[in-house]
């Protein structure tokens, strides 16, 4: 198991709902009852969800009257996108020696088009 925050955030968010919570947060507050439409979830559901969200440190909460609006944290994802960026420069750097290899490797299309042209023009009798 993988221990520190990115780890607990990545627990969090792989379930789909919470994802699906975020996304929905991400464009500003929603109540529970907006939530509840979005997700096509029972409020009981959403408000477990919501709170393993508010425990990771994903959403806050604020009271409106009787609503309780919830709007996204972006610290903790921010956080476990620097801890990601060492292995996506090591991705990107490897997908990019493949596409070097591939370049210098390949047969381009044009050249064996024409020289199948070629070929068999050059094989007919004149």
């Amino acid at each position: 198991m993988i221990i520190g925050m990115p780890a607990a955030v990545l627990e969090v968010i792989a379930e789909p709902t919470r994802r699906r919570i975020l996304d929905a947060v991400r464009g500003g507050e929603r109540s529970v009852g907006e939530l509840v439409e979005i997700v096509g979830m029972h409020q009981p559901g959403v408000s477990r969800h919501l709170k393993v969200l508010r425990t990771a440190g994903l959403v806050d909460v604020r009271r409106d009257a009787q609503r309780r609006l919830y709007r996204l944290r972006p610290e903790p994802l921010m956080e476990l996108d620097a801890w990601l960026e060492p292995y996506r420069a090591e991705w990107a750097g490897k997908l990019y020696s493949l596409e070097r290899h591939l370049h210098r490797t390949a047969t381009p299309v044009t050249t064996a088009v024409a020289t199948t042209v070629t070929t068999t023009t050059s094989k007919e009798p004149r």
